[in-house]
């Protein structure tokens, strides 16, 4: 006959095991609203997006398919790119869609100014360039962003035909905890 711990200690272990869980609190969770300016310069000597691969096929494609795009692009508090800098977005994208100028952005927004300083969020989402408003998810984050979630609305403020240099205004709206 096999032996089995008596239920007394079985259920004082579970006792234990739910005060310490019940003890672990992270905070309150709040919503936090920020917006930025989000400048992608690719053009002239303080570019700040480089095109890292491309296909073969990608300059003769209509839609630039295929191109990767490594970017440091800073955010800062107004359009105009010499502004209060809010902090960097700093990652890629790539141009994912025959059809239209779709973008995969994969990023993280590392700021480095104000209550947020050091912290970051990570933004990997479809960006359909053309649309009015595109949105992206936030998947997590770091410092006070640490278990992030939300979503990042973006509205292109300006496009320079001639550059590509975009400006583009971003509505950042975040959960994460106190």
């Amino acid at each position: 006959m096999a032996s089995s711990s008596p239920p007394s200690t079985s259920i004082l272990f579970f006792i234990y095991l739910l005060l310490l869980v019940s003890t672990i609190k992270a905070g309150d969770e709040v919503e936090t609203h920020i917006q930025v300016y989000f400048h992608d310069i690719v053009y002239g000597p303080k570019y700040t997006a480089v095109r890292v691969a491309s296909a073969s096929t990608t300059n003769i494609s209509p839609t630039g398919f295929g191109a990767v795009v490594v970017i440091d692009d800073p955010l800062t508090e107004s359009p105009d790119v010499s502004s209060k800098l809010i902090g960097r977005a700093q990652g890629m994208y790539a141009l994912a869609s025959e059809e239209e100028y779709g973008l995969l952005m994969a990023m993280n927004l590392a700021f480095v100014d104000g209550e947020f300083n050091g912290s970051t969020l990570a933004v990997l989402g479809r960006n359909a360039v053309f649309s009015e408003v595109r949105e992206m998810p936030i998947v997590g984050g770091s410092g006070r962003f640490r278990l992030a979630r939300g979503y990042v609305l973006a509205k292109t403020n300006k496009f320079d035909l001639i550059t590509g240099d975009t400006i583009v205004e971003w509505n950042i709206h975040v959960l994460h905890y106190s």
